[in-house]
């Protein structure tokens, strides 16, 4: 299949928000798919190429400065050997490698080839096309049953294989896809509630109340002396985590499948920084700050799959298993009792809680009300630096933010200025795109390849989860989960946020 079919397919999702519409265009280009394409293609669709990180980022694509082709000649499998090449570039002279085959592919691309190509590299394709929908098109064109296929594919935790088995195998073949201890399956997803209160509400029973976590989430498989750890991407992470290798293998159990999070504590017991936790998933060499890991279910043990269990029977089977390295949680209908436990949670320094219906089984993949999640939301108002031009549906409209705080100080620029403090595309309606459009111009100071930059002296309130430590900004902070509130129009620049009420946030 040419590259332009995958790309033409894309468009026409980003173009709808009709769901139907969205999976009957992706069933079409499915069906056209040979056996070796399957792979390739839903990686490329879910901008997760088979080959994962390939070591290019934003910038190494900015700096290229090539011609595209004019008519499209590229297939679904010379982009994927193109990928396997960069990847597989280590060693000295890497970088120059990997540019020349970043040249060498860009050459070779239409202009709209290669914005695909670039999206997915850099996993913001931004279609649209969400596992959900795809799963849905993946049934429609193999004329599978819709559950069998989300199953299979939330039980192997891979959609492309899921996918040609659906589109390639026999119907007992998909149905066969269980649950097998070793191979990581698809994560339980949680929904958000605005208080504890409110979810004891939504799920209309009692509840398991449990710590939320500032860390990483983890599953971990046992089978005798062979422990497993992945992260919540289903990356393999099993040799730089050997102290929570060390930690299942001391278990009361030769064959397990735990679900929970793992984060680093300080000498006091406190948690430290987020991406303390997550420098660990990033490193090859042995550290020295240790992790320690808290699990929430168990989804097999010795011979016995618990999925369809409900979830009072497997925070049983879990506490027998796992004892004292159990999330910290109370089973309760009482909000005041739920309310205090959550005061805990964050005088602990935690997120906030999870609040979790006690009959429910877990739905690998799924995010549904049977898991609510209640913390605390921070807002800040902070300014606009430059605006990124949007694709798909958001083509010809002025879409992701630069967001900066003040530095009234000049502690990283001019003092009485900016700093750049990260980017957002969330949150944004019809209305307020079109608004960014016509006013940013207005105020244009220059252009780059990618943005509109601008006089800083729009104040947009901004909602987060949190910040963390970043080399990518010269504050050395950057925002986590951020989303538009809404403009201030009634704010001038001079009230918006600093950078040290952000930094603050750090903790010690």
């Amino acid at each position: 299949m040419q590259l332009r079919e995958l790309v033409r397919a894309t468009e026409a999702v980003a173009a709808t928000s009709s769901r139907l519409k969205k999976v009957a265009a992706l069933a079409e280009v499915l069906r056209a798919l040979d056996d070796a394409e399957i792979g390739p293609a839903i990686g490329f669709l879910t901008a997760r190429p088979r080959q994962g990180r390939v070591g290019v980022g934003w910038r190494g694509l900015a700096a290229l400065a090539v011609d595209h082709a004019d008519a499209a000649t590229l297939t679904v499998l010379d982009v994927d050997a193109a990928l396997d090449r960069l990847a597989a570039a280590a060693g000295a002279g890497s970088v120059d490698a990997r540019r020349s085959e970043l040249e060498a592919l860009a050459h070779r691309a239409t202009a709209p080839e290669w914005d695909f190509v670039a999206r997915v590299i850099l996993g913001e394709l931004r279609t649209g096309a969400l596992e959900g929908v795809l799963l849905d098109a993946i049934a429609k064109a193999a004329e599978r049953d819709a559950a069998t296929v989300r199953r299979a594919a939330m039980l192997s935790g891979d959609l492309g294989e899921t996918a040609r088995i659906a589109l390639g195998g026999a119907p007992e073949e998909l149905a066969a896809v269980g649950l097998r201890v070793g191979r990581p399956v698809m994560p339980m997803l949680a929904s958000t509630a605005a208080s504890v209160a409110d979810a004891l509400t939504t799920l209309g029973r009692g509840a398991s109340v449990e710590y939320k976590l500032d860390g990483a989430r983890i599953q971990v498989h046992r089978d005798g002396d062979d422990v497993r750890v992945y992260t919540r991407s289903l990356a393999d992470v099993t040799h730089r985590v050997p102290e929570l290798v060390e930690a299942v293998r001391a278990l009361p159990a030769e064959r397990v499948i735990l679900d929970g999070e793992t984060l680093s504590l300080d000498d006091d017991g406190s948690p430290r920084p987020f991406q303390d936790t997550m420098a660990r998933f990033g490193s090859e060499a042995a550290a020295a700050i240790a992790l320690r890991p808290w699990f929430f279910d168990i989804l097999h043990v010795d011979g016995r799959d618990l999925l369809d269990e409900p979830l009072s029977t497997r925070l049983d089977e879990l506490e027998r298993v796992v004892g004292p390295l159990r999330m910290p949680g109370i089973v309760t209908a009482d909000p005041d009792e739920a309310q205090e436990f959550a005061r805990g949670a964050l005088a602990a320094r935690h997120e906030g809680v999870m609040v979790k219906a006690l009959d429910a089984p877990y739905a690998a993949g799924r995010r549904g009300k049977s898991w609510l999640k209640v913390k605390p939301v921070l807002t800040f108002d902070l300014v606009v630096l430059a605006v990124e031009w949007g694709s798909g549906r958001r083509t010809g409209l002025l879409s992701n933010l630069h967001l900066g705080a003040r530095d009234p100080d000049g502690a990283f620029g001019e003092p009485g200025g900016f700093v750049m403090v990260g980017k957002t595309f969330k949150g944004l309606t019809d209305a307020t795109l079109s608004w960014q459009t016509a006013h940013f111009p207005t105020i244009e100071t220059h252009r780059s390849a990618y943005a509109v930059h601008v006089r800083p002296e729009t104040v947009v309130e901004i909602a987060i989860d949190g910040v963390q430590r970043s080399t990518r900004y010269p504050g050395g902070v950057a925002l986590r989960f951020a989303r538009v509130k809404g403009y201030r129009e009634d704010k001038d620049p001079a009230d918006a946020d600093t950078i040290g009420a952000l930094r603050d946030l750090l903790g010690g």
